[in-house]
């Protein structure tokens, strides 16, 4: 949602920042993986039980994030290359934060609570699989309650007051499934509005052939009677 709403507002805003790093020779992967390092770094912190470095880390996570796609656009460099790369880097820090959460709730707490990280890192791979696969279809899935950047800004208030990582984590499982929902449905509809016409039926195909034999063996038993009048 605020991916759809606010990105392409930040990344025009912070073009000039984007040409500034550009002209110091930083590129769009290089920004990617600081961002993939700092999530590592996050994800360790939190394991260890460092919740407010792990915030902090977090939000360096995010900086490069947002500057990747303003350095790769402001430096002409924009390609479908770097969006690959951006996008699965994406999905590495999502699992090593999420790791990270299961960590420290494996080591802090009893119960189902380690594994909520996991449902929520499943059920981010689903629809970041569902708008992959409606995009190489030529639809679009992009959208929902839930998309990256609201994932990171809820997680980040769950680390910033433990007493509420756990409540935090089960609306982020519940809302990433909701948005799965949202888009699968979207693209079913698009996907409906272009079924192609259904092929004849088999009685019809049939037919089909019963006539074109027919045809031909009219043409098969006429000729030699045109052939005979030529003739004559």
């Amino acid at each position: 949602m605020l991916d759809g709403r606010w990105r392409a507002s930040f990344e025009k805003g912070l073009r000039p920042v984007g040409a500034s790093l550009r002209r110091t020779g930083v590129t769009a992967d290089h920004l990617t993986t600081v961002g993939v390092v700092m999530s590592v770094a996050a994800a360790v912190a939190i394991g260890a039980g460092q919740l407010r470095l792990g915030f902090a880390l977090l939000l360096l996570t995010a900086v490069p994030d947002v500057l990747d796609g303003a350095v790769a656009k402001a430096s002409g460099m924009a390609s479908p290359r770097g969006a690959f790369f951006d996008s699965v880097m994406d999905r590495v820090s999502d699992a090593f934060l999420l790791g990270g959460v299961a960590w420290y709730l494996a080591a802090t707490s009893s119960g189902y609570s380690p594994v909520l990280p996991m449902a929520v890192l499943a059920a981010t791979m689903l629809i970041s699989y569902e708008r992959a696969k409606a995009e190489a279809l030529g639809y679009d899935a992009r959208g929902g309650l839930m998309e990256r950047a609201e994932r990171l800004a809820l997680l980040g208030i769950g680390l910033l007051f433990d007493a509420l990582l756990v409540p935090v984590l089960i609306v982020m499982l519940v809302l990433t499934v909701v948005t799965a929902g949202q888009r699968f449905v979207k693209v079913w509809r698009q996907a409906s509005a272009d079924r192609p016409v259904a092929a004849p039926t088999r009685r019809r195909r049939s037919r089909r052939r019963v006539s074109r034999s027919r045809a031909t063996r009219q043409a098969a038993t006429s000729w030699p009677q045109r052939f005979r009048d030529r003739r004559g």
